[in-house]
């Protein structure tokens, strides 16, 4: 029999992963399947882009993984049975209906579902907010920003990286709209000084205001209600305060942290279940630094390094490496031709040095262009043999051995 593996998600981790253990392990032992709810590979970086009207072409997933053997399963996890090794799918109608639907074994599985938008119980999100955090949401906002006439207000909540890209981006490409942004603290609080000055040229350049210590209470149709009593114009309000979990892990029983992502060791592997890995927003991994890696490209980049190295060292009897688990900085668009690029310490400090300015953008250009590469080219430089796996009497544990 051969060695079941399945990665759930084809975003930056999953699908980085997947293709790069297709190249490495070979196929007459192991058996790879993906499985997704969209048949493309979706640049969650670029959806502030789309959304503020920018044509962006996708690649197919089928066309991503040809030629790999990679198996593409289009369907929605549902849940994940530890125990018996398998995973629930559902059609993507949500019936359980079609192609998708069923349940799928594993002899290994490779978690990277990603996250979401947390609305953190805030009143009115669910029903009146908009996001940037999947394509079918990102595409809904495009539809309503399309339709809002010269005059129309736009508010951003949150000031996190996704507040600041989607905010400078919607008030670039529709300067005849009002755009504001709504931060709990200062904006750009995390940057150096000169970084921080920068920041604010650009908002004051393009015209965003920026209401500083202000807590978002519940968000309304037209408007959003602050605390102490105060209100925002908002024909359209973007949530971007923060990413939150999908909880099948917690369902599953796997060990999550509070924050409902697997907690996993050095390798990348679950704490409480040895066949399950996991990469991306949803594993609770340390850093280097000795905390948590944030929700971040970059560190699903690592955690999915780490994740197939650990997944074919183990699968072939091989040592197993560490990757560094490390943060190294931020790259913030600010329109498409600004940008930030902010480099941090150990202690994800921010140092004094930053590039702004259009080189700083054509370097961010250059970080998503090489990520959208990379997924096609996940082994490159990579020595191109294929490893085998023990003989078939040996493979039983080959996926729990230490």
């Amino acid at each position: 029999m051969k060695h079941r593996i399945v990665v759930l998600g084809a975003g930056y981790a999953g699908a980085f992963a997947a293709g790069n253990l297709a190249h490495r392990l070979s196929p007459a032992d192991t058996e790879i399947t993906v499985v997704n709810a969209v048949p493309d590979f979706v640049e969650r970086m670029r959806l502030h882009q789309l959304a503020a009207g920018r044509d962006i072409a996708f690649r197919r997933l089928a066309d991503v993984f040809a030629g790999t053997e990679v198996r593409l399963r289009l369907a929605r996890v549902t849940g994940v049975d530890p125990e018996r090794r398998t995973v629930a799918l559902a059609g993507e109608d949500g019936t359980g209906g079609g192609g998708g639907a069923g349940e799928l074994a594993y002899d290994t599985l490779l978690y990277a579902l990603g996250s979401s938008v947390a609305d953190h119980g805030v009143p009115g999100v669910a029903e009146h907010a908009f996001d940037v955090t999947g394509l079918s949401s990102a595409l809904r906002l495009r539809e309503r920003l399309a339709g809002l006439g010269a005059g129309g207000s736009v508010l951003v909540v949150g000031e996190g990286l996704t507040g600041i890209e989607a905010a400078t981006e919607f008030a670039e490409a529709r300067p005849d709209l009002s755009v504001a942004l709504a931060a709990r603290g200062q904006l750009g609080a995390w940057l150096s000084p000169k970084a921080r000055r920068h920041l604010h040229q650009a908002f004051d350049r393009l015209g965003i205001t920026v209401h500083e210590h202000t807590v978002v209470e519940a968000v309304e149709p037209e408007r959003a209600s602050t605390a102490g009593g105060g209100s925002l114009p908002a024909d359209v309000t973007v949530w971007s305060a923060g990413f939150a979990v999908h909880p099948i892990a917690a369902a599953s029983g796997l060990e999550v942290a509070e924050t409902g992502q697997i907690v996993v060791d050095r390798t990348m592997r679950s704490v409480s279940h040895p066949d399950v890995y996991a990469a991306g927003d949803c594993a609770y991994a340390i850093g280097d630094n000795g905390r948590p890696l944030p929700m971040s490209c970059a560190s699903a980049g690592v955690t999915n390094m780490q994740a197939t190295a650990a997944i074919v060292a183990r699968l072939t009897g091989g040592a197993v490496p560490t990757t560094a688990l490390a943060y190294y900085g931020n790259h913030i668009s600010l329109g498409r031709r600004d940008a930030i690029f902010q480099m941090v310490d150990g202690e994800a400090r921010s140092k004094s040095w930053f590039l702004g300015g259009r080189t700083a953008a054509r370097l961010k250009a250059g970080v998503l262009g090489t990520a959208a590469w990379g997924i096609a080219h996940p082994t490159f430089g990579l020595p191109k043999r294929k490893h085998r796996l023990p003989t078939p009497a040996g493979r039983a544990g080959v996926g729990v051995a230490a």
